[in-house]
């Protein structure tokens, strides 16, 4: 028996503007607040229709539809048509409710008009909103898609208010249910995780647990058209559980207490119709809960689906006397509702008639039967009036019409057949006596047969015995062999684990040998750095202390011989020994500076290199020098050594490159420093170069394996060279 999802909601009517109520005193407190402000305010027109829809759905839907057309009267006065077409929205709505198709028309066409007379976007959604809202209880749910989509524009151009981001959710809810029926389950299931995102922030438990049992009936529906994929089945189940416990942990603030007993009889049909049999018990549990909390709301097609479930289960273990009882109970529980769900009662009439049949009760069989058929009837032809709005309805109409003669053929050829079942009783019991007779012939043949299996039985235990010898003698032989195939791999690894450790302590005897090397070199190498660096300090102050103070104390010495000489031609001998004087002297102090600058001592690699371009430009020749985020803090051995690198690239560009601009550039990246030389010149080919290494690019390279860095030169004919150069600020990380 085929136990249906209970649907949940008959109809939905998504008010926005209000929070949940308690259904006893709603109208106490909307009446309240409704009537504490001003006649007439536009705050009044904002609270009717929260009054109206707690009206509505108390009983008193005629009070609630003359409230609404009062405040619609006042609105449409007034310049604005936000308030009119809201409540127009809401009467198009309630009208739709109550079956009233020409009103509800009537409304939602002024709710469209007063909507054109507004700047406010959310009301335009609103209105759209309703209007696919109509659509898709008219089964027209491509126009309600539209009207949806069209609400959506609407609602995300809107200020994003509460009210704004749960009418946004209300269709989300609306498109969910449209592609679920069209089996549309990636945009069904797109919308039901947008549900439950919002409902999520926004901290709603009514939507939250809404958008859990939504995701579970996609992911059902989902796996009756992909049997094969188990995980959406066990997705499926996932949410169903996920929203169970959600309103159990959530219950005192959850409006709707037929909500559990509608999440359990869910799970609980999902098991008995997807699930084996050994999900019988859980089955059960969730279906008792649904049985519990219905009869406790008086939600009645729960507790007929809850009694269904067990029946069906009575069924399986072949307990018809039980499945007739949980039967019976089902249709008594139904009966009692005030909207017969047909889809159940159609299936309990179907199983009452078999279990009827089945123990040989045909009047109440038939009885059943005739039910079945005439509610099938009642249901073609609501179904009938409802299709007809279709495109495709014709085609249904006549698939219905043969199931429907096809029907009623069946339940004459049913009552023709309990006519012949009665003719034949009387030949059953005939019969019946016969079969005892053959039954007791049947008895003492097995007798002989089993004195026969006895004496089989013990030449049997004597193979047996003997299979189990050879069984053992053929384990004891596995057994040494398993042994022996043991110690020959035990052997195996032990060898192989001993080439291996023996190749770890080579390859780490080889590694430190390379280390030691590298430490050798590095130190022969910042021994000879530190020679050439004392040698050019002792020769820059000999330079400076020696010979510049003989050119300076040979100077004064001319100059004091141009007072007393009268003759004009020594004198400009003088003069001229005198310039040269000066020339040396400041070619004295270029070169000391050259060998070692005083600023790089005093102030620092960047005020010294500053220095150098300074000294090195001249009207043929611009040197500049760039430093961008230079942060590190280099020692003093290693801001020589960047010194005399970018010393040797500047000299190499001037030598060679007939440049008329060097650019300088130091730049540091994370933990490391980035030096860049350019020029302007004639270029060269870095490939032959490499056969034919200069002896300043020699100097750089060997000044790189102090820093541990490395370069790279760019460079072409005619269009100049740039050599970039990088080193770690601090000497972990060797380029090899």
């Amino acid at each position: 028996m085929k136990i249906y999802i209970i649907k949940k909601y008959l109809v939905i009517l998504v008010m926005f503007f209000f929070g949940s109520l308690n259904a006893q005193n709603a109208v106490e407190i909307a009446a309240k607040e409704y009537h504490k402000v001003a006649e007439g305010s536009n705050q009044q027109l904002l609270l009717t229709g929260k009054y109206a829809h707690a009206l509505f759905f108390n009983g008193r839907q005629q009070e609630a539809m003359d409230l609404l057309q009062k405040n619609i009267n006042r609105a449409a006065k007034k310049t604005d048509g936000q308030y009119a077409a809201q409540l127009c929205g809401i009467a198009a709505m309630n009208s739709k409710l109550l079956e009233d198709n020409t009103s509800a028309k009537k409304y939602i066409a002024q709710a469209k008009i007063f909507a054109k007379k507004t700047k406010e976007l959310s009301i335009k959604g609103y209105v759209s909103y309703c209007e696919g809202w109509m659509h898709a209880r008219n089964n027209q749910e491509h126009e309600a898609i539209r009207c949806f989509q069209q609400a959506l524009v609407f609602y995300d151009k809107a200020t994003q208010t509460d009210v704004v981001v749960s009418r946004k959710t209300a269709i989300y809810k609306e498109l969910s249910s449209i592609y679920s029926n069209w089996k549309a389950y990636d945009l069904q299931e797109k919308y039901a995780k947008l549900t439950l995102e919002v409902a999520k922030l926004r901290n709603k438990p009514m939507d939250i647990f809404d958008a859990y049992m939504s995701m579970g009936y996609n992911y059902q529906e989902h796996y009756i058209n992909q049997p094969e994929n188990k995980n959406l089945r066990d997705q499926s189940e996932s949410y169903y559980l996920q929203a169970i416990k959600f309103y159990e942990k959530n219950s005192t603030i959850m409006a709707v207490p037929s909500d559990l007993s509608f999440a359990a009889i869910n799970l609980a049909n999902l098991y008995l119709q997807y699930y084996p049999l050994s999900y019988k018990t859980k089955s059960i549990q969730y279906a008792q809960l649904g049985l519990e909390v219905g009869q406790k709301t008086e939600q009645y097609a729960q507790v007929a689906s809850a009694y269904g479930i067990m029946a069906e289960y009575s069924m399986k273990e072949g307990d018809i006397q039980t499945a007739k009882k949980y039967l019976l109970a089902s249709l008594a529980a139904l009966m009692k509702d005030a909207v017969i769900e047909n889809t159940i009662a159609l299936s309990l009439y179907q199983k009452l008639a078999e279990v009827y049949e089945a123990e040989g009760q045909y009047n109440e069989a038939y009885h059943y039967y005739k039910q079945y058929v005439k509610l099938y009837e009642e249901v073609f032809n609501a179904n009938k009036m409802e299709q007809g709005r279709r495109l495709e309805a014709q085609f249904e109409k006549e698939r219905q019409q043969q199931q429907l003669m096809r029907l009623r053929l069946e339940a004459e050829k049913r009552k023709q057949q309990i006519s012949l079942m009665h003719a034949h009783s009387k030949a059953q019991l005939k019969d019946l006596e016969n079969l005892k007779l053959n039954e007791e012939i049947q008895r003492q043949q097995i007798e002989v047969i089993q004195l026969e299996a006895d004496n089989r039985g013990k030449e049997l235990k004597l193979s047996r015995v003997e299979i189990q010898q050879r069984a053992a003698q053929l384990k004891t032989s596995q057994q040494e062999l398993a042994y022996k195939s043991k110690i020959n791999s035990v052997y195996f690894f032990l060898i192989l684990t001993f080439i291996l450790a023996a190749m770890l302590v080579y390859y780490a005897y080889r590694q430190h040998l390379k280390t030691l090397k590298q430490k050798e070199s590095l130190q022969v190498l910042v021994s000879m750095l530190e020679g050439q660096e004392t040698e050019r300090s002792r020769i820059a102050r000999d330079l400076h202390d020696g010979l510049g103070g003989m050119l300076s104390g040979t100077k004064i010495t001319l100059s004091g011989l141009t007072l007393f000489n009268e003759s004009d031609s020594s004198r400009n001998t003088l003069n001229k020994s005198l310039d040269q004087l000066d020339v040396a002297v400041i070619e004295l102090r270029r070169i000391a500076h050259n060998l070692m600058p005083e600023l790089l001592d005093k102030y620092g690699l960047e005020e010294a290199l500053k220095e150098y371009s300074e000294r090195m430009s001249s009207d043929q020749l611009e040197v500049s020098s760039q430093f961008v985020k230079l942060e590190a803090d280099l020692s003093k051995d290693k801001q020589i050594v960047v010194y005399r690198i970018i010393q040797e690239l500047v000299n190499n560009a001037v030598k060679h490159a007939e440049a008329s601009q060097i650019i300088v550039q130091l730049s540091q990246h994370n933990d490391h420093i980035m030096i860049t030389v350019e020029d302007n010149g004639k270029g060269f080919d870095p490939h032959l170069a490499d056969g034919k290494k200069s002896a300043g690019i020699h100097n750089v390279q060997s000044r790189l394996e102090f820093l541990n860095g490395k370069m790279h030169i760019d460079s072409r004919a005619g269009r100049g060279t740039s050599i970039e150069i990088e080193f770690p600020i601090n000497n972990n990380t060797y380029y090899g």
